[in-house]
């Protein structure tokens, strides 16, 4: 089965980029829905779709940009074991219909009529099962739309379900000897699963991530060389490129990373709020062919600056550079989330100890947000740069498009601590 679909996802994904007139069918395979409102309620995976469904409070759904107004036809495949049964109530837009599937030797399909799209735009549609609680509605296989509108429609059909990562992109002078990069970070929409990173460099990232309702984190990492740039296990990394802790905060947990390369790790749990600004620094200090980077966060209720960590990293001896700044889902369960912040009153740091603002960013994306996901976009908004991903909303920004945003024209005041 695994082999079967995921042909039919690489077959849905070469009709969209091929044939924008409506002349197939469009398969959307189930392993692109979403569970909801628990976004682990439903078991979802890339080989079997949708699986032993048994919780009818749970609702799969799947998100679709229309180019245009039409009728369009809806059904969905089911393997559902010999002479059992199960109903389904679909929706879309503001229509619903029920069906009854009777299972078999194969898949079947089952039928719920058409429905009139009104308009260009994004839709829901919600799949519910209406069986008992516990009786098991089979195995959901796909979703196939057919008829007018379907024309030109974009669904994701890579069962990759994270949202795009979006990021901008600094332009500082060329082999600038920047000692300290300050951003800050000002959460709008941020569901869990999200990182926004303040303070990116060639050799690290700086910012704050939500990782359940109850525990978020200010998090700042630094990759080792070499081969740990690219690495996932730390073990096949030279000892002689393994970036070292040199110090940490009060309350910092500090650890090693792998899978996105490896290096250094420091946390430190801080239920940040949304809507408030979250300043950060990051220094770089050169030491021979090391060089020494120091996180920094400005705690908001004790008013004053925090040390995060500090770290020792080898064949390096430069300067900070490369800088950046992104917004990152990292768990695809809540990709179809709305993910948004403000990224304002940047600012770096020279060593003649001469402070310079940073009001000049260029958009971009990951892989997803090529063709898969394209609800992803970058503005200025209250004077500040704003990256916004997810939510399927409208709103799609060409990668490499620059903005400017107005300076503030008064450098950051820092009282940093001294290191140990």
């Amino acid at each position: 089965m695994k082999k079967t679909l995921s042909n039919t996802v690489r077959a849905a994904g070469a009709l969209l980029a091929s044939c924008p007139a409506w002349a197939a069918p469009l398969t959307v395979p189930a392993s692109t829905a979403y569970s909801v409102p628990n976004p682990e309620g439903l078991r979802i995976r890339e080989d079997r779709g949708i699986g032993n469904w048994q919780d009818p409070a749970q609702s799969a759904v799947w998100y679709g940009q229309f180019k245009s107004a039409g009728d369009i036809t809806a059904k969905i495949k089911v393997s559902l074991a010999k002479n059992r049964t199960a109903k389904f109530k679909l929706t879309l837009a503001g229509k619903s219909a029920e069906a009854t599937a009777s299972g078999g030797d194969e898949p079947v399909d089952v039928d719920f009529g058409s429905f009139a799209i009104p308009a260009a735009g994004y839709q829901r549609l919600i799949l519910e099962n209406l069986n008992p609680p516990g009786q098991p509605a089979g195995n959901i296989l796909a979703l196939e739309l057919d008829g007018p509108a379907r024309e030109g429609a974009h669904f994701n059909v890579d069962p990759r379900r994270n949202a795009a990562s979006v990021h901008l992109s600094y332009e500082t002078a060329r082999d600038a000897p920047v000692t300290a990069f300050y951003n800050e970070v000002t959460a709008v929409e941020d569901p869990i699963h999200t990182y926004y990173m303040a303070c990116g460099f060639s050799r690290g990232y700086f910012g704050m991530q939500v990782n359940s309702p109850t525990e978020r984190r200010i998090i700042f990492s630094v990759w080792d060389a070499g081969s740990g740039q690219e690495a996932k296990d730390r073990s096949t990394v030279s000892e002689e490129n393994h970036t070292t802790l040199l110090t940490q905060g009060e309350m910092v947990h500090a650890s090693v990373f792998g899978n996105e390369g490896t290096g250094g790790h420091s946390h430190l749990k801080y239920m940040w709020k949304t809507g408030e600004a979250q300043k950060f620094v990051v220094t770089a200090k050169p030491d021979g062919t090391f060089t020494d980077y120091t996180g920094y966060w400005f705690h908001p209720e004790e008013k004053q600056w925090k040390l995060i960590a500090s770290f020792h990293a080898p064949h390096d001896g430069k300067y900070l550079r490369g800088l950046y700044s992104f917004s990152e889902n990292f768990g695809g369960e809540t990709g179809n989330l709305l993910r948004k912040a403000r990224f304002g009153n940047q600012w770096v740091r020279t060593a003649d100890n001469k402070w310079t603002a940073l009001t000049t960013a260029r958009f971009s994306h990951d892989g997803t947000g090529k063709a898969a996901r394209l609800d992803r976009f970058m503005g200025v908004e209250d004077g500040q740069f704003f990256l916004s991903h997810g939510g399927f909303v409208d709103g799609f920004t060409e990668s490499g498009t620059p903005f400017t945003r107005p300076s503030e024209g008064k450098a950051p005041e820092l009282k940093l601590p001294a290191l140990p």
